[in-house]
């Protein structure tokens, strides 16, 4: 794999059309949810997809739907409060040991529930320029206590293995990070761009580099998914898994298992399952908090505890992750639950 042929891009309805993704009676409704979201699946994805299966749970995270139009009160444009915590463009600063760093806002695929689909896509934030990306590894030089940075976007493996080199050069000089850190879909949405240079890239740095692989459903974690990972960590990546707890996805303990078992059977340590965030038109994913809970035990009662994810809630409005299994919850009505956040501050969360 030392290079790659582009994989095929499906970025339109009338592409989903041609492929047999979506039938041509659907476009006119679902142009006002393309018009407003942006739509992409590589062919890694779309082989996955049962064209026969109307519940198909691969096609449900990626084919667009109309029920996106349907924004309730409770969903927010930035639904884990990003904004008040960046002091340069492109840094996130929530935490006093670590922060993100959102070095592109495009993505191989966009996921149907992504918290931040009102910045992400070819209309959306675009990628760092090269003085926005020295201000913001500045910031990080400042700053002692930045133990982590976790480089995010969109999906920061998509940038080209030169541009990656320049920020994880960059990084590499400032004594104080430790440890940088990658959430992506690409190994596998799109395994092919795990070639030589860019793995080269990703370890230049001398620093310790983890990957976290976002995948939801075990189908999705194939054989070239595996030789993608196998690459990574081979190249001396440490790999963890995140998912989404998802409604018509995974909301059933043995998928759950299935997952977390195969990841780790392919040297991926299970860490986060998040409750869906608030994003804007998302709310035929979600689960309530209690169903969340009740299906997260079910879990444990299958499966090792190398297996078992934390099962966290982002409190909206930068309030930070918390676990839903180990902090004080309480349900005060339905689909309110009071929450208290990391600094043993009681928050409001509405899930409806």
């Amino acid at each position: 794999m030392a290079g790659r042929t582009a994989p095929l891009s499906l970025t339109s309805l009338g592409g989903l059309v041609d492929a047999g993704l979506i039938d041509a009676d659907q476009s006119a409704a679902l142009q006002p949810v393309a018009d407003r979201y942006a739509i992409s699946l590589t062919d890694s994805v779309a082989a996955l997809i049962d064209r026969e299966d109307p519940a198909d749970p691969i096609a449900r995270q990626y084919l667009p739907m109309v029920a996106e139009l349907d924004r309730r009160p409770e969903e927010r444009d930035d639904p884990i409060g990003d904004g008040p915590h960046s002091p340069v463009p492109g840094i996130v600063h929530r935490y006093p040991d670590r922060v993100l760093l959102k070095a592109v806002h495009v993505c191989p695929v966009y996921c149907r529930f992504c918290f931040r689909r009102e910045m992400v896509g070819p209309s959306g934030d675009g990628t760092m320029g090269t003085a926005a990306l020295k201000r913001a590894i500045d910031y990080v030089a400042a700053d002692p206590e930045i133990w982590e940075v976790i480089i995010t976007g969109g999906d920061p493996l998509v940038l080209s293995p030169r541009r990656l080199t320049e920020i994880m050069s960059a990084l590499g000089q400032v004594a104080h990070v430790k440890v940088i850190r990658f959430h992506s879909r690409v190994p596998v949405t799109d395994p092919s761009r795990m070639t030589t240079e860019l793995l080269d890239a990703l370890t230049c740095s001398g620093k310790t580099v983890y990957v976290a692989l976002h995948a939801n459903h075990p189908r999705e974690l194939t054989g070239y998914a595996k030789h993608a990972i196998d690459r990574l960590i081979a190249s001396g990546v440490v790999m963890v898994s995140q998912s989404v707890l998802l409604r018509g996805v995974n909301d059933d303990a043995a998928v759950l298992a299935a997952l977390m078992r195969r990841f780790v059977e392919l040297r991926v340590k299970p860490y986060y399952l998040h409750h869906p965030d608030l994003a804007p038109g998302t709310s035929h994913f979600r689960l309530s908090i209690a169903e969340g809970r009740r299906l997260v035990a079910a879990l444990r009662a299958k499966v090792s505890g190398l297996c078992m994810p934390h099962y966290i809630l982002d409190i909206p409005g930068g309030h930070g992750k918390v676990s839903l299994s180990e902090s004080p919850v309480t349900e005060t009505a339905e689909g309110c639950y009071s929450v208290e956040d990391r600094l043993g501050r009681v928050q409001t969360y509405r899930d409806r």
